[in-house]
């Protein structure tokens, strides 16, 4: 009984919330409501890659696919090394990597992340970020936003959740335009949704 609860999500985010408490930056996971909403704002692509920031416990993971994010084209990135395993074990078939979000343009240029069919490296088409960026400091934080609009494809989308109800995305600082913002009360605390593009 003590092994199944040591290994339980919620277990699992709340001892990452006493050791990395700015890392994590929430009382609790993302409801699956918040989840569900954000992997319907994705939308849908053809091709290219859907690009996890924080994937957690694997919430807003389980919800793109969910929603039809093929397996195949779902980058899940977590700092966490203990998180980053457990979504390896929940999730087999998608490609994880343990690391910081500002490393994203470059793993993305060596060829890190899942290839095409011909070979060659698709292109981000969405990002989806659960990371808590008012809670990272300035410096981190501007690495991590600079990373992410630069990876993001021409035509590309990002989907930011916050617990700040009103002001701008941190996201409109690297240059990207807010296109859609949307709260979700049913969340603990309440969240509101930004979509972002070029």
């Amino acid at each position: 009984m003590d092994l199944a609860v040591a290994r339980s999500p919620q277990s699992l985010f709340l001892r990452e919330l006493v050791a990395q408490p700015a890392s994590v930056g929430a009382i609790c996971a993302s409801s699956p409501r918040l989840a569900a909403r954000m992997a319907a704002l994705v939308g849908a692509h053809p091709s290219g890659l859907v690009v996890e920031l924080g994937g957690g416990t694997g919430v807003i993971t389980a919800a793109l696919l969910a929603h039809g994010v093929p397996p195949h084209r779902l980058v899940v990135v977590e700092q966490s090394a203990a998180l980053a395993e457990h979504l390896r074990r929940r999730f087999p078939d998608v490609c994880v990597m343990q690391g910081d979000a500002a490393e994203l343009t470059d793993w993305h240029a060596a060829g890190r992340l899942p290839a095409g069919q011909d070979g060659l490296p698709q292109p981000i088409h969405t990002i989806v970020s659960g990371l808590p960026l008012l809670s990272i400091p300035a410096p981190v934080r501007q690495r991590i936003l600079h990373a992410g609009a630069q990876a993001l494809a021409p035509q590309g989308r990002l989907v930011q959740f916050t617990y700040a109800l009103r002001g701008a995305s941190p996201w409109q600082a690297s240059g990207l335009v807010r296109q859609h913002s949307e709260r979700v009360l049913a969340n603990l605390p309440p969240a509101r949704i930004d979509v972002l593009g070029h």
